[in-house]
């Protein structure tokens, strides 16, 4: 709860007025029961008419001064819960927004959504009950006890057995709901997770004929969750009757002691006095009810908070030095020196010990086998993973050594599934570059072969893109991020097989068009196709992880078997000998 605590803190002046409040709301509460003996033992038998509207207006007043109180609280309360919700899902977005692939690796991001929403919702709803009940609870209780030992020491005794029976209860439950609201969490995770996945992946779902499958699946983990949600709303759930019945034999217990006492001992009560030690039994009760309403609430509270706070206290793997460095003699300049990278948890590396250089007009090619690490290397580029061992570095800086932001402001980095966001095509292109004009943002459009679909569509550069650019092709989608990259005019330029998805023809005009555009910069490309990577100017082949071969086309035909095979695949024989 410390990251909740903290929040908390930020609302100093909130917090003293809710307390102000709820002290008003609980003091008039407390004042009825003894208006309203003075009403019964003394105005009404006497017809005393004159105290009967003093008092009542008295009662009458307390009870709209509470009211008030009241209202005040619930404002007040509402104002700093959702407050400290909105600042931990602020807090707990910033953070995930640097957190490195490991780190969302580890979490997943199923996790990280059920934690920014339906955690944080948990610790408001708390929060909003417990502001309110956590002051008012005790001193109603501790000022009922009082007033009620001060009517009656013998009918008060009736307390020493019902709060210690309550105090059990309260024990017996919260061993019980605690391990439950932890296990209710993880389920959550889960459910969300098997809901992307089946979002994500409708398509595939629906064309391999698989949904009565994923709707078994889903069920069967909807089910899990409702077993395991019903278990602890049956404990929680059992709280009240079982206290209510405490409530009422109390009440009952205290009718019996003063009819015993008033029979054998002499004693006489009033019914006014027994009607206030009455209602002061209630109030301590129901204060002792209202701290039962937030232990039930505290342990799945208490759950959520935790969650949250394992986020933000977690530190991302990839942080900036206290003394960062920048080159501005040398300018696309990168070099990868004895690089071996291995993902935590792996049995071997992905990568193990590359070395290669890449200088502004030059186009270095990665090609390989689907899953022998050819991504890996170019996510080492922009600082998306650290080395393992080695160096990679830019502008003869190691990128370790870089501000990230500054690191990243030189690369024009087009993933392997492009990412498009909801807005417009002209939102998305200068994503790349918020100061681009509309001349630069239409270029770069054009030399991504983009240019006619977009003027075709009704809106041209304001036609909306959907999530994920759902409502493209996979073939637009990759051009519109090449766009992207391109109006970005960066130093290096990485394109993890970001031609895949276009046919020869487009392929080849697109790498045309980008040439001009590149000649000033190091070019990396990621691909599957030997046509895209034929005239790169060093080819590297990558097996296992390992270096399998660096070259020109016509070197590693001659000299890399693996390559050979790959051509040969590809363009038979023949055509790959020429």
């Amino acid at each position: 709860m410390k990251c909740v605590l903290k929040e908390l803190g930020t609302y100093k002046k909130e917090l003293f007025l809710i307390v102000l409040t709820v002290i008003g709301t609980t003091l008039s509460t407390l004042g009825l029961p003894s208006l309203l003996m003075r009403l019964i033992d003394e105005a009404i038998p006497n017809k005393d008419m004159a105290m009967v509207l003093k008092v009542g207006g008295f009662m009458v007043a307390l009870v709209v001064f509470g009211l008030l109180c009241g209202i005040a609280t619930s404002r007040l309360s509402a104002t700093v819960s959702m407050g400290v919700g909105r600042n931990l899902r602020s807090k707990i977005f910033k953070k995930v927004q640097y957190f490195s692939q490991t780190e969302i690796d580890r979490f997943s991001a199923s996790s990280l959504i059920t934690r920014t929403n339906n955690d944080v919702t948990q610790v408001q709803m708390f929060l909003n009950q417990c502001l309110r009940i956590a002051v008012q609870a005790p001193i109603m209780c501790i000022c009922g006890i009082i007033l009620a030992i001060s009517s009656s020491p013998q009918l008060s005794g009736v307390l020493v057995v019902s709060i210690p029976l309550m105090a059990v209860i309260l024990v017996a439950i919260a061993k019980i709901a605690v391990p439950l609201s932890t296990k209710i969490q993880t389920k959550i995770d889960r459910i969300n997770l098997v809901m992307r996945e089946k979002l994500t992946g409708v398509r595939v779902i629906r064309a391999f004929g698989t949904v009565d499958f994923e709707s078994k699946k889903f069920e069967e983990i909807n089910r899990d969750y409702q077993k395991t949600n019903k278990k602890l709303q049956r404990t929680t759930n059992a709280v009240m009757p079982v206290l209510i019945v405490i409530l009422s034999l109390t009440a009952a217990l205290v009718m019996l002691m003063a009819a015993n006492q008033s029979l054998n001992k002499g004693i006489d009560y009033t019914i006014g006095e027994i009607m206030a030690i009455i209602q002061y039994i209630m109030q301590i009760m129901m204060a002792v009810i209202m701290l039962t309403l937030v232990f039930v609430m505290l342990p799945r509270a208490s759950t959520a908070a935790a969650r949250a706070q394992e986020v933000l206290e977690t530190e991302t793997s990839i942080q900036n030095k206290e003394q960062t460095k920048d080159n501005t003699t040398q300018k696309g300049y990168l070099t990868f020196k004895n690089v071996t990278f291995k993902y935590p948890g792996a049995d071997k590396p992905a990568i193990e010990n590359l070395s290669f250089e890449a200088k502004p007009g030059e186009t270095t090619a990665i090609i390989g086998g689907t899953g022998m690490g050819k991504s890996t290397v170019v996510n080492l580029i922009p600082r998306l993973y650290d080395v393992t061992e080695g160096q990679v570095l830019v502008d003869g800086i190691d990128v370790r050594d870089y501000d990230t932001a500054v690191l990243r402001s030189k690369i024009g980095f087009v993933p392997q599934k492009a990412v498009l966001f909801s807005g417009t095509i002209d939102s998305n292109i200068s994503f790349g570059d918020r100061n681009a004009d509309e001349q630069r943002i239409e270029e770069a459009v054009k030399i991504a072969q983009s240019y006619d679909f977009v003027m075709k569509k009704e809106d041209g550069f304001n036609s909306p893109v959907s999530q994920g650019g759902t409502n493209l092709s996979g073939g637009q989608r990759q051009r519109l991020a090449i766009a992207r990259a391109i109006v970005r005019k960066p130093e290096i330029y990485v394109f993890d097989d970001s031609f895949s998805a276009l046919d020869f023809k487009t392929d080849k005009s697109l790498r045309q068009a980008l040439a001009s555009e590149t000649e000033n910069a190091t070019v990396v490309i990621v691909a599957q196709r030997i046509s895209t990577i034929i005239d790169a100017d060093r080819i590297i082949v990558i097996e296992n992880g390992q270096v399998a071969g660096i070259g020109t086309h016509k070197q590693l035909l001659k000299s890399c078997d693996v390559y050979r095979e790959i051509a040969e695949s590809q363009m038979g024989k023949e055509d790959s000998d020429e």
